[in-house]
């Protein structure tokens, strides 16, 4: 089978082998500037995001080894793109966490998603979880996190954004008692409300209007099929239904970058703008709802 005929069978976000979990809008395929093999580049977007099927099974002759890469500093222009009264230098276990989330999208492609105006675009396609066995395998590290260590990227029904965010704390080396590694986004976030009154606390939530995200921060949505119409004004007390979170890894101005797992079949950079106070707008497209500030070090 070649590998157009499997990425039309691909599915979209979270594990569902069909049209995806989030809304399937009109999406404007911009021109592709990346060094993928130029069949790729006919690919239209649409593709992407009229899934039917994970494309592949594992062959017999791949096995999984985990392998841990190397984590690189987080570069100077993650932090130099906004004012310094803005984003003040981030510690070292920011930096890990933005250092390792960008580390993780440039292996698997630096495949990009731009919200705009109410639409999707997808600029550049990267490299997709059940691709090759590699990255396949590369998800299987983020399932070792949570201790699914059966699961990899040919698992396509089974939603793997958490594991991903689980992963990239332990390799910044945030403790486990800080941000208790979960194969559900709910699960991690519901530890973090339960101390959002204490003074101390490190992980701090925040509705969406009422905090201007920065780097090092988790910005998170809801996801299905009917999304809500507006953002709530206050915290929930625990969260129970289908969530998916992003690394706020840059911001410039009104546009802010978030990198995440599972995102349209990768590890991708979404691109959205904020509004023209620095505050995250609310859309049906991503219902983004919550932002976990990131306080350590």
């Amino acid at each position: 089978m070649t590998r157009q005929s499997r990425m039309v069978r691909k599915r979209s976000h979270a594990g569902k082998c069909a049209a995806g979990v989030w809304p399937i809008m009109k999406v404007l395929r911009r021109p592709h500037t990346g060094t993928l093999p130029s069949r790729m580049k006919r690919l239209s977007a649409l593709l992407l995001l009229a899934l039917a099927a994970c494309g592949t099974t594992p062959p017999p002759s791949a096995v999984i080894v985990p392998v841990e890469p190397e984590i690189a500093s987080a570069p100077a222009e993650v932090f130099a793109s906004a004012p310094a009264a803005d984003v003040p230098a981030a510690g070292p276990l920011r930096a890990g966490i933005i250092a390792a989330a960008i580390r993780e999208w440039e292996y698997f492609g630096q495949q990009t998603v731009v919200i705009s105006d109410g639409e999707e675009s997808i600029p550049h396609m990267g490299i997709w979880e059940d691709e090759d066995p590699e990255h396949s395998a590369r998800i299987n590290q983020y399932w070792r996190s949570v201790g699914s260590a059966r699961l990899s990227g040919y698992d396509c029904r089974e939603p793997w954004s958490a594991a991903f965010i689980s992963w990239v704390m332990q390799q910044a080396g945030v403790a486990k008692s800080l941000f208790p590694p979960a194969g559900a986004h709910r699960s991690y976030l519901n530890h973090v409300l339960a101390g959002a009154d204490k003074p101390e606390a490190l992980l701090r939530p925040h509705p969406i209007r009422q905090y201007q995200p920065r780097p090092g921060d988790l910005l998170c949505t809801t996801r299905g099929r009917n999304p809500p119409d507006e953002a709530p004004e206050t915290l929930p007390v625990s969260l129970a239904m289908p969530l998916h979170c992003d690394i706020v890894v840059a911001r410039d101005g009104q546009l802010l970058e978030v990198i995440g797992g599972n995102v349209r079949n990768s590890v991708s950079k979404t691109i959205l703008t904020l509004s023209p106070e620095g505050y995250v707008q609310f859309s049906r497209l991503r219902p983004w709802f919550l932002i976990i500030e990131n306080r350590l070090d």
